[in-house]
């Protein structure tokens, strides 16, 4: 019989892999959109920028909703809700018109990372946690692999709105299919937010004490320095090989599928590494190849654009499980879920701030090359703040 915790974890899965396709498909349609929309580098970055300030401002009301209400709920309506912002990212006729929809998507989106995770981890025994969440976060890699080999292939033979109406009624379906498979908790696992105060208590004791740790926010800023670095990459990379160095565009595009390729290899490699050799270890060699990664990109021409790529995907890939796993190391257990949503804050801070300041960069000097060495830089103030924890011993708060 097929057992109830395979079809939570299955449609968890699917969340995130719909969602990471949906996010990362911007860059790999960018290309045919700005002449579409007669829009500047810096109008795209804006319009990037509507999903992560939607993104950064729902995610953590919808952390504490998850977890008070009906979680199956919530995420049938948002990730329809997603599905809605990418079909109508289809027909905008102007900056403005995609900022909204593209804002509309990313309020679906945002109910799909952190109560995703939280629901997952209701669902797992803690003796298979780390592989059923390695799993998911799989997911991720998945979404741009598969997003960057078929948008392309469908904007090939329609257009670029297609690739939208595409992603968009998958997001419908996937609505659907998250309504039958979640359940919020197991029928022997009780609801903590029932209990007078208990969440709410936990998640305000919590808070008081991160904001008043250095360390917490030494790991914040780094993130948000990750997230500015990452997104310069995912937005104008293959408008940067169409433009500036005549690829064409099917190949173009392969790059973000090469994204996708690093940064499965680099969960795969880097990740279970972590155990021994520690999170922040990784993160600082995360913080490495990011940076590096966007400085070799933006000096390389070719095939040799590509290596690179592959390089900068080996970071990306290996960062985020980490940046997770340090909120149970340095911090808290059983507010893991708080902190990471709190963290989601200056990861979207960083992710709003740099395809605007990219793009404008990109419109002033003519190549998108100082936007690249824009990121590097933002890799570089990770990887400074992210030292100094090399020497603290894991706690909890």
């Amino acid at each position: 019989m097929f057992k109830r915790n395979i079809g939570v974890l299955i449609a968890c899965f699917l969340i995130i892999f719909v969602h990471y396709a949906l996010r990362y498909s911007f860059g790999t349609l960018l290309p045919e959109m700005l002449p579409s929309l007669a829009i500047t580098k810096a109008q795209a970055g804006i319009i990037y920028s509507s999903y992560f300030i939607a993104y950064t401002v729902f995610s953590p009301i919808l952390g504490v909703l998850s977890d008070k209400y009906n979680v199956r709920i919530i995420l049938t309506i948002f990730v329809a809700l997603m599905g809605g912002g990418a079909f109508l990212m289809a027909y905008p006729t102007s900056e403005l018109q995609a900022s909204l929809f593209f804002a509309v998507a990313g309020v679906g989106c945002s109910a799909c990372w952190a109560p995703v995770m939280a629901l997952a981890q209701r669902w797992i025994s803690d003796k298979r946690r780390g592989m059923s969440l390695a799993f998911l976060d799989a997911g991720s890699s998945l979404g741009v692999i598969s997003a960057g080999a078929i948008i392309p292939l469908v904007v090939v033979a329609y257009d670029w709105r297609a690739g939208w109406m595409s992603l968009g009624i998958l997001g419908f379906v996937l609505a659907i299919v998250s309504f039958f498979l979640i359940r919020s908790y197991p029928e022997t696992q009780s609801d903590p937010a029932a209990k007078p105060g208990g969440s709410e208590r936990l998640v305000g004791i919590t808070y008081r004490k991160l904001l008043s740790d250095k360390h917490f926010w030494l790991i914040g800023l780094a993130y948000l320095f990750t997230g500015f670095t990452i997104i310069v990459p995912f937005t104008f990379i293959s408008t940067y090989a169409v433009q500036e160095l005549s690829f064409p565009y099917d190949s173009a595009t392969r790059l973000v599928t090469l994204i996708g390729v690093g940064g499965m290899m680099g969960k795969l490699a880097l990740g279970p590494i972590s155990d021994k050799w520690g999170r922040i270890e990784i993160l600082v060699i995360s913080a490495i190849l990011i940076a590096g990664g966007n400085l070799a990109v933006a000096c390389s021409r070719g095939w040799m654009l590509m290596v690179f790529t592959f390089i900068f995907g080996l970071g990306y890939g290996a960062c985020w499980s980490m940046y997770a796993a340090c909120a149970s190391d340095f911090f808290s257990k059983q507010a893991a879920g708080s902190i990471i949503g709190l963290w989601t804050v200056y990861f979207g801070i960083g992710t709003m701030l740099s395809p605007v300041l990219a793009g404008w960069i990109a419109d002033i000097t003519g190549t998108l090359m100082w936007s690249f060495l824009i990121a590097m830089s933002g890799g570089i103030a990770s990887l400074l703040l992210l030292l100094p924890m090399l020497k603290v011993p894991l706690k909890t708060l």
